[in-house]
């Protein structure tokens, strides 16, 4: 391919295949660009600033760069990116935040009461600005599980495929993250 027109019209994982092949940074940049937005909105997610999506985002690409030949082309390459993402963060906030959030729930979080609604209606009914605290005092696997479900729409196929699980283990995840969420929100003051 010798010009940049050519290099645009290449598909994800074509041009994957030929970043591996050539560690060409030109090439890399192609992909950064058609990326950098979707990478960025899910690093703003579990960050606390722009500042921090922006270094999150940094440090994604940076990781990428030297993971990408890890990419086997199986499934879709913005869906492996999404995975590969969200994991990337929930490491980063559990390596940051997790002993900060420990000392403030001593021990497990409090069983959901029977007679609380953990469903997904009872989910949207929360406030925004309390359920974001909440979300931040969650597991960050949970947080991810959510945020995918729920913020960026994915259906339970997809959440399957990003994340390697079964469709009755996604469905038990989102359920025992929604009682976790509603369980530390009603504590909230």
């Amino acid at each position: 391919m010798n010009s940049n027109e050519d290099i645009s019209l290449l598909s994800d994982n074509d041009l994957v295949q030929k970043i591996v092949k050539t560690n060409d940074s030109q090439l890399f940049a192609v992909l950064y660009d058609r990326h950098v937005s979707l990478v960025y909105n899910k690093c703003y997610g579990f960050a606390s600033s722009k500042e921090e999506a922006q270094d999150l985002t940094h440090d994604v690409f940076i990781k990428l760069f030297v993971k990408l030949r890890t990419f086997k082309g199986t499934s879709k390459f913005s869906t492996w990116l999404y995975s590969f993402t969200y994991n990337f963060c929930v490491n980063y906030v559990t390596r940051n935040n997790y002993k900060k959030n420990e000392k403030n729930f001593e021990g497990e979080f409090p069983d959901v009461d029977e007679d609380v609604d953990t469903s997904e209606s009872a989910l949207f009914e929360l406030k925004a600005e309390k359920l974001a605290k909440a979300m931040e005092l969650i597991d960050p696997n949970d947080k991810m599980i959510l945020l995918m479900k729920y913020q960026d729409d994915f259906s339970i196929n997809e959440i399957q495929e990003s994340l390697n699980l079964s469709s009755s283990a996604v469905k038990m995840r989102l359920k025992r993250a929604r009682e976790k969420v509603i369980s530390v929100y009603k504590n909230l003051k």
